[in-house]
């Protein structure tokens, strides 16, 4: 029998279709980005994007030159521009404001070829810290609000260019997502007087169902009510509201699960497109003692269609347990 599930965050509801369940060969992939051709973000092109915001692993050489291991420059096509004021203004009952932000994309390899799962885990620290610097850097500025990090894997996933990137995007207002996200987690705080993840991870732990792979600082969960087959939480096992935050040594082990997690999700589906996305505090907030920021990964491997944009439900043919068994086992069944 078909099972609904309630998100103990945002209260959203899924649908647990078990009738529909699938093994991971049985999903269809969409075809990958078109090959071939020039590439703006690899090594040698650097004249062609706008110039570079920060740049790792450079040990010579001038500003927008080759040598560099991770790169980011603003988007040659931005969503949002940073020049200019926000003008809010009403217009009757609408309001409106000018389209002010940052738009960034994280080169994550000089090398065409690479994928962010098959990064070394030393190499993707180095990512992750540039999420960390150009947060820091964007909180400095009062026009912003919230700094939304992400990435398209796949075609299906909403990838245009085949080079392994993230994207970041600098938001003069809170996203209605992390919005109700921060308002469920804080009347969850104000009810029972602790973290509403932090009891997701510690119900996990004693379940341990749901749980696909751990180390000292991160845990890796298939969430209660996931919104797709596959759907993973990455969570510092430690309270924590921010990710711009964590310690050098955190990021190492950041980079170890998240690695782990995507080579399990590639051995269960090879090539699954796929987007993550980070959820961290507001810009110049305090220490939240409610909210505990995460990456949530969302492969792309159902469609959204009339029920869904109806209704708001989310119809998922494979119950997270076994998603996580599966996932759990993937890379044993390799070796």
């Amino acid at each position: 029998m078909p099972e609904l599930r309630k998100d103990p965050v945002l209260g959203r509801w899924i649908i647990i279709a078990r009738e529909r369940g699938k093994r991971p060969s049985d999903f269809v992939i969409a075809e990958s980005p078109t090959t071939g051709g020039f590439c703006p973000l690899c090594h040698g092109n650097e004249n062609t994007t706008p110039h570079e915001v920060l740049v790792y692993g450079r040990d010579h050489g001038a500003p927008d030159s080759p040598g560099w291991k991770v790169r980011v420059v603003p988007n040659k096509y931005p969503a949002l521009v940073i020049e200019g004021d926000l003008n809010r203004e009403g217009e009757g009952l609408y309001d409106k404001m000018n389209g002010i932000g940052a738009h960034e994309v994280i080169v994550e390899s000089p090398l065409h070829d690479d994928t962010f799962s098959s990064l070394a885990a030393e190499h993707l620290v180095m990512v992750f810290k540039a999420f960390q610097a150009r947060i820091r850097d964007l909180e400095h500025d009062d026009r912003f609000r919230y700094v939304l990090i992400f990435k398209n894997f796949g075609k299906a996933a909403g990838a245009s260019l085949e080079h392994s990137h993230s994207q970041l995007v600098a938001l003069p207002i809170l996203p209605r997502k992390i919005e109700s996200e921060l308002t469920g987690a804080l009347t969850y705080y104000n009810y029972k007087e602790r973290c509403v993840y932090c009891d997701i991870i510690s119900q996990e732990l004693k379940q341990d169902v749901r749980v696909v792979c751990r180390n000292d600082s991160f845990i890796t969960i298939t969430p209660f009510a996931p919104r797709t087959p596959f759907e993973m939480w990455i969570l510092p096992i430690s309270h924590s509201s921010a990710y711009h935050d964590q310690s050098e040594e955190q990021l190492k082990d950041l980079a170890e699960i998240f690695s782990e997690s995507l080579s399990r999700l590639d051995a269960c589906i090879p090539n699954v497109p796929y987007n993550f996305v980070l959820h961290t505090q507001p810009l110049r907030s305090q220490h939240m003692s409610h909210f505990h920021w995460h990456f949530e990964i969302v492969p792309k491997l159902t469609s959204i269609a009339g029920f869904e944009w109806g209704s708001g439900f989310y119809i998922n043919p494979m119950p997270p347990e076994e998603a996580a068994s599966y996932l759990r086992e993937s890379l044993e069944r390799l070796s």
